[in-house]
């Protein structure tokens, strides 16, 4: 019997989606089980045949980002659940298995409504890639813990396909942060009642950025992504020039700290750390403040 369906969005990803599907399709879990959804967003690299060498259901569109891939996924999905992995991640054999496990373990009422795994990074050689491990910046645990934006990162998730269809899915204005976004909007529909367990033993590998320039665009999406999700909840995100002011007085000690004498990890932290800080004020700036971008919202 059908009981999930595993939603992948890729664009231009010939490069990595192969091992992506690898890695998916040598789960534990009985074959019978889950269905297998890739949404080329418009790749303009040889994505589409790569994919068509697997035995899964390949949607394409016109490119339009990550959160409209995912949910045209969606769309498409059976089962109870749908899980969503990331075209340069490389799931665990028993990643499905877990995330199951830790949902059909809650003695929940209402049931619960998802399940989150965890991310570690693969071949992490590279200065850049070893300092998001050493961050943690993908780590689900730490951000379910938040006490009022908890998500998941989208790359080793999991929902009620029910409950995401009644919630609308990803908001695809965003340029990031829609994992956050979709969170908080469950919560809202569900409040007191919602149950989202961590599955530690549900682990995903995922190639984080290799060089400081990939990082660097990364990271200023991200900036851009918060600043959207400020101005969507800015009822209850505040933000003033004088808050920013202090964002970039906080940058700015982040600077000196990189740049004070250290070794080893502890010299690699403070230098990303800085470099994150920059970019993501960067984005944050550029999108928060312009006329545009807060009349979208």
């Amino acid at each position: 019997m059908l009981r999930l369906s595993v939603v992948i969005p890729v664009y231009n990803g010939a490069l990595t989606v192969a091992d992506c599907l690898r890695g998916v399709l040598s789960q534990t879990l009985p074959a019978e089980e889950y269905a297998v959804i890739v949404v080329d967003d418009g790749s303009t690299d040889s994505t589409a045949s790569v994919v068509k060498d697997f035995r899964v259901q390949l949607v394409t569109q016109p490119h339009r980002g990550a959160a409209a891939a995912r949910n045209r996924g969606l769309s498409e999905a059976r089962g109870e659940w749908v899980a969503f992995t990331d075209a340069d991640c490389i799931p665990s054999r028993g990643w499905l298995r877990a995330l199951l496990q830790a949902v059909d373990e809650q003695d929940a009422i209402p049931p619960v409504l998802g399940a989150a795994g965890r991310v570690i990074g693969y071949q992490s050689t590279a200065s850049a890639a070893r300092f998001v491990d050493l961050a943690g910046g993908l780590d689900a645990e730490r951000h379910l813990a938040h006490p009022t934006f908890p998500f998941a990162p989208s790359g080793n998730v999991m929902y009620r396909r029910e409950a995401m269809r009644t919630a609308g899915g990803f908001d695809a204005r965003y340029a990031a942060y829609e994992a956050c976004e979709l969170h908080t909007r469950l919560l809202r529909l569900h409040g007191g009642a919602f149950h989202f367990p961590f599955a530690p033993a549900a682990v995903v590998l995922h190639r984080h950025r290799a060089s400081w320039p990939e990082y660097w665009r990364q990271q200023v999406g991200y900036g851009r992504g918060y600043a959207q999700f400020l101005l969507h909840h800015r009822d209850q995100l505040p933000w003033s020039p004088w808050r920013e002011l202090r964002a970039w007085g906080h940058v700015a000690l982040q600077g000196f700290a990189a740049c004070w004498p250290a070794r080893g990890d502890r010299s690699l932290i403070r230098r990303g750390t800085f470099i994150k800080g920059v970019a993501q004020r960067t984005g944050f700036v550029t999108t928060y403040w312009t006329r545009r971008e807060r009349a979208r919202w």
